[in-house]
């Protein structure tokens, strides 16, 4: 019994050993077939906007069209495209509509790159007559260019022994931006002074020092660009350096306030110039008035040569008490009344010491300088004689004199001369 179950075992030992056999036979002649994909670049960078190309190649004994399908790799693999050969199988995703073009060795042309085309993609392409189906993975990264940075900071001078000074690094385009630091042109790392901060943004100055005064510039750089920074230069001075500046300053900003002083004119209110040129222009016409009574008296005296005066003689009363009726009568027959001007000086006669001069008031209304005959004010006869007096201002190279005129009520009297 047990040499026949011993003998069955061997039986069914031959054939699985010739299956193995001829397996391995197969596979040395290509009997056994598969597809093989090849890639000459696992990790693509591509810049937002561009187009990016996944390029594979692959290998087969069969000449029937291969069935290719690209996916994105991620939480649940998406598909992105599937066709055979060249022409694709139905309708894309809306995101890949327009965007994708197949190769006929599978290569996958991505257009118009977006930040959401970036992942893992798997490609599988498998033919009819193959056996194996040939697979490969392929890194797509989408980047935006970096633009220039700018290092900026509280001032660009500062002190000796100051502490905790900041340089900051910042630039406004870039995806995935990487920041270094250089001093002097030369790479600069965190020591136990200058600290970078985790995202190597910040550069802080834990204590200023001399040697700190240098030229500092940033470099900021993403897969796919690289920027640096225009450099600045970081100014220290020492301690006693400080005074000096002050003491400069403070002479300087002396001799500014003196020079203003010096020329400040203090501004006039606008009410009180104009009442200061209203003050002036009264006293001009004032003065021009004063000066004007002068000639426009002697241009009527010499207008009116007539002197209203009357010598009275003490030897012949008669004509003098009849004179003023003969006088009036006559004035009033002939003509408008008619006044002089300005008296002039009292005329006496050489011999007699007794006689007096009477003066009478000027008429405002100035006589013809021919002999026409002159009318004064007539008066009643029982009116009592009234004196009259004037003021008048009059300028001389010497000043202002005030002369006053007094009139005698007296009857005016023509004499012919």
């Amino acid at each position: 019994m047990k040499t026949e179950r011993e003998a069955y075992s061997r039986a069914l030992a031959v054939p699985a050993l010739l299956r193995i056999l001829c397996l391995l036979f197969f596979a040395q002649t290509d009997v056994v077939k598969g597809v093989n994909i090849t890639s000459p670049a696992l990790l693509i960078r591509g810049t937002l906007g561009g187009i990016a190309l996944l390029s594979v190649h692959y290998t087969s004994t069969s000449s029937d069209e291969p069935v290719i399908k690209w996916q994105l790799t991620r939480d649940k693999p998406i598909t992105v495209v599937q066709s055979i050969g060249t022409k694709i199988i139905g309708n894309l995703r809306p995101e890949y509509k327009d965007r994708i073009h197949i190769f006929e060795n599978g290569t996958l042309l991505l257009h118009n790159l977006q930040l959401s085309d970036e992942g893992s993609y798997e490609v599988e392409i498998s033919i009819t007559d193959d056996i194996f189906t040939g697979e490969r993975h392929i890194n797509l990264t989408v980047d935006v260019p970096v633009s220039r940075p700018y290092v900026s900071m509280v001032s660009s001078t500062v002190l000796e022994l100051s502490e905790n000074f900041f340089l900051n690094c910042t630039h406004e385009i870039g995806t995935k931006a990487r920041y270094s630091w250089l001093k002097g042109g030369k790479p600069l790392a965190n020591d136990s002074r200058l600290l970078l901060s985790h995202d190597q943004k910040i550069l802080t100055i834990t204590r200023v020092m001399m040697a700190d005064d240098d030229i500092y510039s940033c470099t900021v750089e993403n897969p796919i660009s690289s920027m640096k920074s225009i450099p600045i230069k970081l100014t220290v001075y020492r301690r006693s350096s400080l005074y000096i500046i002050i003491s400069t300053g403070c002479i300087f900003l002396l001799i500014t306030l003196v020079t203003v002083c010096a020329c400040w004119k203090p501004k006039k209110d606008k009410s009180q110039l104009e009442k200061e040129i209203s003050t002036e222009y009264v006293d001009q016409n004032d003065l021009k008035h004063e000066v004007e009574v002068v000639p426009k008296t002697a241009e009527h005296e010499r207008k009116n040569p007539v002197a209203l005066y009357i010598l009275k003689d003490k030897d012949s009363p008669d004509t003098e008490e009849d004179s003023p009726t003969d006088s009036r009568s006559t004035v009033e027959t002939t003509g408008p009344p008619s006044y002089s001007s300005s008296p002039p000086t009292l005329a006496r006669s050489p011999g007699s010491h007794s006689r007096s001069a009477r003066r009478y008031h000027r008429s405002p209304v100035r006589s013809p300088p021919s002999g026409r005959a002159h009318k004064s004010p007539s008066r009643s006869p029982g009116s009592p004689a009234r004196a009259r007096s004037a003021t008048r201002m009059v300028r001389s190279g010497g000043g202002v004199h005030m002369i006053r005129e007094q009139d005698e009520a007296s009857p005016p009297v023509e004499m012919n001369p």
